[in-house]
């Protein structure tokens, strides 16, 4: 991986030194955690169907840059309130460098952090008394995202640096066991403009039959069978974009025959039929994201639980766009953009009831939240933005 590679990823607010004011203080010993939370979906999957909205402050998990000027301590502490949306912040977890993306076990008892540095790890939290269970080696640079396979027994990651993906068994405490597995993407050719292969998203399908890495890279989503009892891969197919669209982010219809991609380079959205017996995706033609003619790149799209609707994060016209979702997933009709109240809006994700949607703005360091309307998908905002350290994620329990 060359320098210039991953500074691509890094090339806004966490390191041009763009330093937001850090509402979210440092502290060596975080205050008592919560309870274990309930189940909680992947940030990139999309909101929970079903269930009640929670009574009083639930847990709020905001990722960072350490290394960067201005940046975070570690992993951001903070709780919303699911009525208000209001956020508090209560410091950090420190001793977790780089954690740039979280996710939860799905039992909710351990939190997950990449560290995307050159010499890439995963760390495990403890959630009951926030202790660091350890940190393991990704097995390549720039570890840039993170799930939890649905059984539990197995951490997925992706190096965005080295374009690989590596798989780590998950014992009954929630460490982290060796790695079991790395493959890197050596196919196909990089696209345009790209100098290597630069994995960005590794998770599982709905049914849980496959798993599938989004490579920018490559403009290639590959799918892999995981073997649950050795944890290895075994790749069963390719999909490939049109060239230089540099695949970002894929997320799931809760129906789970389509997908949909958002293309990071040329700054569009595709929807993507999906074969549950082979793996196969099919990638449709690029739609618009609703940005109009300045640069902007996308980040992430949701789905909503009921399938109804879809959003997605644009960075440079700092927007959301909203999508309606027709024909059982098959179809994609673009309703609107909302301003996102921020800069550079990084990452997106639901509240596991749905109710709420939370946006990490890398450059202006804050975290907005919309109340999310479950009719008609309008967003309506909570209120001022959250100050957070270069926010680049924000996890909701």
């Amino acid at each position: 991986m060359s320098r210039a590679d991953w500074s691509r990823r890094r090339f806004v607010g966490a390191v041009t030194g763009t330093a937001a004011a850090p509402a979210v203080a440092a502290c060596d010993e975080a205050p008592p955690a919560d309870p274990p939370s309930p189940p909680a979906p992947d940030p990139g999957t999309g909101a929970r169907s079903g269930g009640g909205r929670p009574a009083g402050p639930r847990p709020l998990f905001l990722g960072t840059y350490t290394s960067a000027d201005g940046g975070g301590e570690g992993i951001g502490l903070a709780a919303y309130d699911p009525e208000s949306g209001r956020i508090t912040g209560s410091g950090a977890l420190t001793g977790v460098a780089d954690p740039s993306y979280l996710t939860v076990h799905p039992d909710g008892r351990t939190l997950y952090a990449v560290n995307e540095r050159d010499d890439g790890a995963v760390t495990a939290v403890r959630l009951s008394d926030r202790k660091v269970l350890g940190s393991r080696s990704s097995g390549g640079a720039a570890p840039c995202h993170l799930s939890v396979h649905p059984d539990g027994r197995y951490l997925l990651s992706a190096n965005y640096g080295s374009g690989s993906v590596a798989v780590h068994p998950i014992d009954a405490s929630g460490a982290l066991g060796e790695r079991t597995e790395l493959v890197t993407h050596s196919g196909p050719p990089p696209g345009p403009g790209q100098r290597g292969p630069h994995a960005h998203q590794f998770l599982t399908s709905p049914d849980g039959g496959h798993v599938l890495a989004v490579d920018l890279g490559t403009d290639t989503v590959y799918t892999y069978r995981l073997d649950e009892a050795a944890g290895t891969l075994t790749e069963t197919a390719r999909a490939s974009t049109r060239p230089g669209a540099g695949p970002r982010h894929l997320t799931f219809h809760p129906g789970g025959r389509y997908a949909y991609l958002a293309n990071e380079v040329d700054d569009t959205v595709a929807v993507c039929a999906y074969d549950p017996g082979s793996g196969r995706l099919r990638i449709g033609a690029p739609q618009s994201t609703g940005t109009g003619a300045g640069t902007s790149y996308p980040a992430q799209i949701l789905v909503t639980g009921n399938g109804r609707f879809a959003y997605l994060a644009n960075r440079g016209d700092n927007s959301l766009t909203r999508y309606a979702v027709e024909a059982d997933g098959a179809r994609l009709r673009l309703l609107d953009t909302v301003l996102v109240g921020g800069d550079f809006p990084r990452q997106i994700a639901f509240s596991p009831d749905g109710a709420l949607l939370f946006a990490a703005n890398q450059r202006s360091g804050d975290v907005s939240v919309f109340h999310v309307d479950e009719e008609s998908g309008g967003l309506r905002s909570a209120g001022e933005p959250f100050g957070s350290p270069v926010a680049v994620c924000a996890l909701p329990l």
